[in-house]
């Protein structure tokens, strides 16, 4: 039953429990049964009963959302106390000038028992009706201030990662031009070659950039900057690329394995090495990449660590509890491990 039928029906079927009971104890009390009496009356007193129900609804409604807007958080006692007094007021005034006049001109007119159930029985379940609502309104509003914090939350960590994206590619760009920049004067046409990778490049980060992408994409997105680097890196390179052919359309947030790849290629020395392994097992991405290094690498202020600190801030942000992430400094080379579960 939609909202609007249980609007129009409640009252009815409210209206009618109250009349019952009403009923029910006082012929207990006086001995005499409702059901003989005349149709005529008993339909005055149902109609006025439901009558007086929606009446009722519609003030106890209003007076609830008066309330809610009132406290923005719980209400102490005292407030509480003073909400429902106000309440169970509104209900006996009513009482006193509906059902309180009917009594007294019907049957044998108003007897001390008639005003103690007319007062006490409405009261109790229109008090009951209204902590039932209040409960249900408060409910109501804590979870739609819950959302709206989650909202918040969720504008929060978006704009974090807009952030982060736009640090990063400026320092991506940075290096790519780089190795431009160095091909110019020796081979024009490896230079041309260049750009035309970076541009492909360039596409993938600004044109292909959904909230995750599958993993084949990144590994060719990978494999590509991994064409870029050989490039502007001499013959003696020794490199070694494993791509597991499981995976494939797994999904994955974008740009998260680069600043690995590009860190080795950027310290890469010593015996001149790099390895690149991707692997999948038990439904978690494991990426592993080492390389050797020289025996002391030359200080970059204000540069160094920029790709690995960006890469652990969105490993945080998107993947909690869902990634583990280390570097090994063994002296001569140097390991990174990233496991992701898909």
């Amino acid at each position: 039953m939609n909202s609007k039928w249980a609007r129009v029906l409640f009252p009815v079927i409210y209206g009618l429990c109250i009349y019952t009971s009403i009923r029910l104890v006082n012929d207990v009390i006086s001995g005499t049964r409702f059901w003989l009496r005349s149709w005529t009356l008993n339909a005055i007193e149902i109609g006025s009963s439901i009558a007086g129900s929606y009446l009722v609804m519609y003030m106890l409604n209003r007076q609830l959302a008066k309330n809610q807007r009132k406290y923005t958080g719980a209400p102490h006692t005292g407030a509480l106390l003073r909400e429902f007094a106000e309440v169970a007021l509104y209900i006996e005034l009513l009482a006193s000038f509906t059902i309180i006049p009917i009594a007294a001109f019907t049957d044998d007119g108003l007897q001390w028992f008639d005003a103690v159930n007319i007062y006490l029985i409405p009261l109790l379940y229109w008090l009951l009706y209204y902590a039932f609502a209040r409960n249900s309104a408060s409910v109501r509003k804590n979870y739609e201030q819950q959302l709206q914090l989650e909202k918040i939350s969720n504008d929060q960590l978006q704009a974090e990662l807009r952030f982060l994206k736009a640090q990063y590619h400026p320092h991506f760009l940075f290096n790519a031009l780089n190795t431009v920049y160095f091909q110019m004067d020796e081979d024009v046409n490896r230079a041309k070659q260049t750009v035309e990778e970076l541009s492909e490049l360039l596409r993938y980060q600004l044109y292909d950039q959904q909230q995750t992408v599958s993993v084949r994409q990144e590994l060719q997105y990978l494999q590509s900057f991994i064409n870029l680097q050989k490039q502007r890196m001499n013959d003696h390179l020794a490199l070694r690329v494993e791509f597991d052919k499981q995976l494939d359309g797994q999904q994955l947030y974008p740009l998260l394995l680069l600043p690995l790849v590009e860190n080795a290629f950027k310290y890469a020395g010593g015996e001149y090495w790099i390895q690149i392994s991707a692997t999948l097992d038990n439904g978690q991405l494991q990426f592993e990449v080492s390389n050797a290094k020289p025996a002391q690498i030359p200080e970059r202020k204000g540069r160094s660590g920029i790709g690995l600190e960006h890469l652990k801030r969105r490993l945080a942000l998107l993947y909690p509890d869902r990634h583990t992430f280390h570097t090994t400094d063994k002296g001569e080379s140097f390991i990174a491990q990233l496991n992701i579960t898909l």
